[in-house]
């Protein structure tokens, strides 16, 4: 089974990541704030999504999600007109930054890519 973390703090978003995963069968854990994130690395996740919209600063969570797994994919998603963002959270170490919208279509995909 594939494991994914998440940080999110969008009720709606939480239950579609829930139901897509469960529905794929995909363990899927979220977290609210960098600190629970980083405490869901040990499950040894394939894959960190993170809302870049998220009010627990979640750049800072990508640098030190970075900093313990370099191996690790991180996609983050946001509204498609914050392109300074979505360059900060490249730099910051995302892989692939993608519109909420994108990313709401393309949601199986993702978490399909995260099986064993």
């Amino acid at each position: 089974m594939g494991r994914v973390v998440a940080l999110m703090d969008d009720l709606f978003f939480q239950m579609k990541l829930a139901e897509t995963a469960k529905q794929l069968g995909v363990e899927v854990k979220v977290a609210t704030n960098g600190d629970a994130l980083l405490g869901l690395l040990e499950s040894a996740p394939k894959l960190v999504i993170v809302d870049l919209n998220s009010r627990s600063q979640p750049l800072q969570a990508i640098k030190k999600v970075r900093q313990r797994r370099g191996d690790i994919r991180v996609v983050g998603f946001l509204s498609h007109v914050q392109r300074e963002l979505a360059a900060q959270a490249q730099a910051a170490g995302c892989d692939e930054v993608l519109p909420r919208s994108s990313f709401t279509e393309n949601l199986a995909a993702i978490l399909s890519a995260a099986k064993d």
